[in-house]
């Protein structure tokens, strides 16, 4: 008889943990792994004596579900997923579900939930974050995909998500085909721009302000006692903390070459696509590409010298421009990949809730903090909110930050401390607040060497104009277009 509730495919980290928060939550879980004795050693291990049943073969992986079946997929993203669902199709009827919980480009996911519908079946595509962690106890969830199957799943991953305090689902439906993996990239590119301003504080506490680790820590366990708290703060204060074997900082000894698994990169790329200035997660992206270049970085020490380090005299006092700074960085963060997310929403037409997706990203997930809270009142008090710069809250925030971010930005330029995300963040924002940019000057340089035209500030919207600069050049325009 088929009674599981539902099926896993994928039995690496992720997806075991993921079956055992499932069981823990009262749902039983056939498992399948490609390789075989995979399945064998956790049903006898980790899931041994809890509802979760192992197979050998799709055939009878299926047979074992209740209909409609509802089969999740935690394997590599790319041609794996492809591979899968392919195989899936050989053993699934019309009304089924399949979910695809990896890392996927959103792209994909809006490919693959057009040909499964076509094939009479049903996609969800989720975004999953927390880690290891946050799968065993709690992730953060965004589904997104064939809006029908979100009533069929919506029991078993509300209960599984993590819960804020009032008892509320760190999951809800996202939109349609591709959004829970867009808002997911999202996300992730948001964490990289998190963990690279919180790098560079690091780095110039302790090359500017000669902190040790320990000391270190202790700022950022104050820090995650207010307005910074945070995931990400937390974790920095505890491994600043941790001792090696020798009794020296753990940290201190790893090599400054950092790894991406793509999802950085992807956020970069669509806010390209979409003519969105994402440049604080752009620059944190390239940090890593930079750091990479490790033995290139050693030669190149080796030719330039920089700036004699100067310790600012009052010590506290920077600590507290850095503080305030860190969180001002973190507001334009967070304000670029809400503009991505209203972008892709006009181009796909999805209706995302953007208090809700704040309410999914506070607690299970990466990026959970309590600044979080604030964006969910941000957009509930103003849902067609242009920019999170505009809030209140955050305006405040910003105006209050503004002379310590100048200084913190200030002291890691003159002191030849790289800190990308911090300047960049605020370049953004003198952007943002200028009534008037150079970008004339840059149009007057399009029409001499390419007619492309430009617009006065003296006529209306939308009448293009070109100059003969030279004399030369003929009166004839290029056509007018924005990419």
């Amino acid at each position: 008889m088929s009674n599981v509730d539902i099926g896993l495919i994928g039995l690496a980290v992720m997806g075991e943990n993921l079956v055992l928060n499932m069981e823990s939550k009262g749902f039983a879980v056939a498992v399948f792994n490609r390789t075989a004795s995979k399945t064998d050693s956790f049903i006898q291990g980790r899931g041994a004596g809890k509802r979760i049943s192992g197979y050998h073969d799709l055939v009878s992986f299926a047979a074992a579900l209740k209909k409609p079946r509802k089969i999740m997929i935690m394997v590599k993203a790319g041609q794996a997923v492809d591979e899968t669902i392919e195989h899936l199709l050989e053993v699934l009827e019309p009304g089924d579900i399949i979910i695809d919980g990896g890392n996927s480009n959103y792209q994909d996911t809006i490919r693959r939930t057009a040909y499964i519908e076509s094939k009479g079946l049903l996609y969800v595509g989720t975004g999953v974050s927390g880690g290891e962690e946050g799968a065993l106890t709690g992730p953060s969830l965004m589904p997104g995909g064939s809006s029908a199957a979100w009533s069929l799943v919506k029991p078993i991953f509300q209960a599984i998500a993590a819960k804020v305090e009032n008892g509320q689902s760190c999951c809800d439906w996202v939109g349609e085909n591709g959004a829970g993996h867009f808002v997911k990239m999202v996300h992730n590119g948001i964490e990289y721009g998190d963990m690279e301003l919180i790098c560079e504080t690091y780095d110039i506490m302790k090359n500017i302000l000669g902190l040790t680790s320990d000391e270190m820590g202790n700022v950022f366990d104050e820090w995650n006692q207010g307005n910074l708290n945070s995931y990400l703060i937390e974790i920095t204060k505890d491994i600043l903390r941790f001792k090696d074997n020798d009794g020296g900082p753990l940290a201190e000894k790893i090599l400054d070459t950092a790894g991406q698994k793509g999802t950085g990169k992807w956020t970069g790329i669509a806010a390209l696509e979409f003519g969105v200035p994402l440049t604080l997660i752009g620059e944190a992206v390239f940090s890593r590409c930079l750091s990479a270049a490790k033995a290139e970085r050693v030669r190149a020490s080796k030719v330039f010298s920089g700036p004699k380090i100067t310790k600012p005299r009052d010590v506290k006092g920077f600590i507290k421009d850095l503080e305030r700074s860190l969180y001002a960085a973190k507001v334009v963060s967070y304000a670029q990949g809400y503009l991505l997310m209203r972008e892709a929403a006009k181009e796909y037409k999805w209706n995302l809730n953007y208090g809700g997706i704040a309410l999914m990203w506070r607690g299970g997930c990466i990026i959970r903090s309590a600044f979080l809270g604030k964006i969910k009142e941000a957009f509930e008090n103003k849902p067609d909110l242009e920019n999170l710069l505009l809030a209140p809250f955050f305006t405040s925030v910003i105006e209050e930050a503004q002379a310590s971010w100048r200084r913190v930005a200030g002291a890691a330029v003159e002191n030849g401390i790289p800190a990308p995300a911090f300047t960049s963040a605020l370049a953004y924002f003198d952007g943002y607040r200028s009534e008037r940019l150079p970008a004339n000057l840059l149009q007057a340089q399009r029409d001499y060497f390419g007619a492309h035209t430009y617009e006065r500030i003296d006529r209306p919207r939308g009448e293009f104009f070109h100059t003969n600069w030279t004399g030369h050049g003929g009166d004839t325009s290029a056509s007018t277009y924005t990419v």
